[in-house]
């Protein structure tokens, strides 16, 4: 279980817009269809990674606590599925319905949204403003599955109080997220380089 910590996309990027398959729905959705009034989180995750399974409930409780306050969500997979298979579309819309997910899990079989928001890992998390400029990237929290430290989210729940609130978390205050690699069909640059850490 390789640990893989987050690129750190630059903040007040523009989130980078998109157009996957919803593996819940059947449909295909944008940044524009899933973002919400007040901000928006971005999650690349997966079916299989540890560190997602270890993460999923509190995820769901987040969502369940933050799109009533205007907050949208989505995950999102691009793992290669010919070499992970348990990653396929049609796993993915079970373990949403299994997990209970209240937001869309897309599919990007190009992996270009991955490669377009610089993901490394998953979990990787990405917190949009209102104007859709990034605002928070890295981790949920410091529990991981084999530290022992208790799972609260409290590092993303942060960072939307703090948005919700109109203030901004420090930079020097955002942590990496550490998680497995994403699977790239053909790594780019940017993970290659992040092998060795």
């Amino acid at each position: 279980m390789a640990a893989t910590p987050s690129n750190m996309l630059a903040l007040d990027t523009k989130a980078p817009d998109f157009k996957l398959l919803d593996t819940v729905s059947g449909k295909e959705k944008t940044f524009t269809d899933i973002k919400g009034d007040k901000g928006t989180v971005v999650m690349f995750i997966c079916n299989h990674c540890p560190y997602v399974l270890h993460v999923n409930d509190e995820i769901v409780r987040i969502a369940n606590e933050y799109q009533p306050k205007g907050i949208g969500f989505v995950a999102i997979s691009s793992n290669d599925v010919e070499n992970y298979p348990q990653d396929a579309p049609e796993l993915m819309t079970e373990q949403a319905k299994k997990t209970g997910y209240t937001f869309p899990y897309l599919y990007d079989e190009t992996q270009e949204t991955a490669k377009a928001y610089k993901a490394a890992c998953t979990p990787d998390f990405y917190v949009f403003d209102k104007n859709d400029k990034l605002v928070y990237r890295g981790r949920l929290d410091e529990s991981t599955p084999k530290n022992n430290e208790p799972l609260t989210g409290k590092d993303l729940r942060k960072a939307l109080d703090l948005l919700l609130e109109g203030k901004r978390i420090p930079d020097e205050e955002q942590k990496p997220s550490i998680g497995c690699n994403i699977k790239w069909k053909n790594p780019p640059e940017i993970n290659l380089q992040k092998v060795n850490i």
